[in-house]
């Protein structure tokens, strides 16, 4: 059986395992074991046992529970009430200023947790009642906070990256000092398009769902403002703290995931002082249990993209693909329709593993830079959390706004799907966004 139709046949046997309502990590294992014993040799079934520890047998893979730790000690505590507050004092007075403070804090969240769920979730609950008090249409409110948590996979610390860093073997580092710029461009362009979608909204151009966007009369003295600030000024430090001891080479991703577990957990005691023991063993349940998903993910996907570089199914199809007569720019456009359409059905983290190892050494033979294509796939990505039927952004913002209707939270969501795709038109365009910062610091 050749290589290509080998890849098929797990293809599709992964697809109907997941269509069935099997786990992502148990469909790929079960997969991989049926490849071994179908096209390679049964007598290296027991490779199976090597191939799962020696995926998992990696120091930098410690960074990804740490990160989790450190995101839900943030998403368990009222530190996105504070970033929301500080943002809207600043930002209020804008049209669209509250969705705008939405956006804003869900940055800062992002840049304190790296979860997309955990964003919307925790700057949602607080954010959308505040938005629906000053009657503003429901698909402006929700699709700031659907839009703003996805940046949580691509403004660092991402645990997106980090998979990403481990499946092609690149710099964590460097990928997270790629996702700054893009991360800080894509948030102001979701700002300018609420700022334009509220204006549109006053005129009566178009119609975002119930309610109407009133202005913000609000005012708040330099002094209110600066209290706020200096209210979030810790986490803002402690995020600086733990990218330069990481970018300055003091400390491996893994140790500053430690340090900044540790540091997280003292500010919210100290800051807000509402950790219970109880409330802290929860999230440690809640982090191990989503940490193991991940890190049995990525076992079982590195064991069936270990069978197929055996059946030299990666490297037939870069070859295949770079002897096509067509343009680079072409196969990247299919590339992230292919990554837009699994978006739609999985989690960024599956896709990540399944698709990177694979499409590493077709876009290296297309000539493409290995970082700036991490960072272009993770806000791929971004778009998958947007998307129905799976996107789960929806789902979360749905819970935390239950009278909503769904149909205004699409309606204020699909939009930045748009947004996101012009963004990656723009870091394909202009490559040098995306890697100026890490290889002008770290070469």
């Amino acid at each position: 059986m050749g290589s290509f139709t080998a890849g098929i046949f797990m293809g599709i046997a992964v697809i109907v395992l997941l269509m069935a309502g099997m786990p992502i990590a148990f469909a790929l294992g079960l997969v991989a074991i049926a490849a071994i014993l179908l096209f390679l040799d049964p007598a290296q079934f027991e490779l199976f046992a090597n191939f799962t520890y020696q995926s998992l047998d990696n120091f930098s893979l410690l960074a990804i529970p740490l990160f989790v730790l450190m995101g839900a000690i943030f998403a368990n505590s009222r530190a996105g009430t504070g970033l929301f507050n500080a943002a809207q004092k600043w930002l209020g007075r804008l049209p669209g200023g509250l969705a705008i403070s939405s956006v804003a804090a869900s940055a800062l969240f992002a840049a304190l947790c790296g979860s997309s769920a955990a964003t919307a979730a925790a700057i949602g609950k607080v954010a959308i009642p505040e938005m629906q008090k000053r009657n503003f249409p429901n698909a402006i409110a929700t699709g700031a906070i659907v839009a703003g948590g996805t940046l949580g996979i691509l403004i660092p610390p991402s645990v997106t990256l980090i998979l990403y860093g481990i499946a092609t073997e690149q710099s964590i580092g460097q990928l997270f000092m790629g996702g700054i710029i893009p991360g800080i461009i894509l948030t102001i362009m979701f700002c300018v398009w609420i700022y334009i979608a509220t204006v549109m909204e006053r005129k009566g151009v178009f119609k975002f769902g119930s309610g109407d966007a009133i202005p913000e009369v609000t005012s708040y003295s330099w002094k209110s403002r600066m209290q706020a600030f200096l209210q979030v000024l810790p986490f803002v430090a402690l995020l600086v703290a733990i990218l330069g001891a990481l970018y300055g080479g003091f400390a491996t991703p893994g140790e500053a995931a430690a340090v900044g577990a540790i540091f997280a957990l003292i500010m919210v005691l100290v800051t807000y002082r509402s950790m219970t023991w109880k409330k802290f063993m929860n999230i440690l349940l809640e982090s191990t249990k989503e940490s193991t998903m991940i890190l049995l993910i990525i076992a079982f996907s590195a064991v069936i993209g270990t069978v197929m570089s055996f059946l030299s199914i990666p490297q037939d199809l870069a070859n295949l693909i770079a002897s096509l007569e067509m343009s680079k720019w072409w196969i990247l456009l299919f590339i992230n329709l292919f990554l837009l359409i699994l978006g739609c059905f999985l989690l960024p983290v599956a896709i990540i593993l399944m698709t990177a190892p694979i499409l590493y050494p077709i876009i290296t033979t297309l000539g493409f830079d290995p970082i700036w294509f991490g960072i272009i796939m993770s806000i791929n990505m971004e778009m998958g959390l947007i998307t129905p039927p799976v996107g789960l952004n929806l789902f979360v913002v749905k819970g935390i706004a239950p009278k909503v209707p769904t149909s205004d939270i699409l309606k204020g969501s699909i939009p930045y799907i748009v947004v996101i795709a012009v963004a990656i038109v723009i870091f394909s365009i202009f490559p040098n966004i995306v890697t100026w910062l890490p290889y002008k610091l770290l070469g």
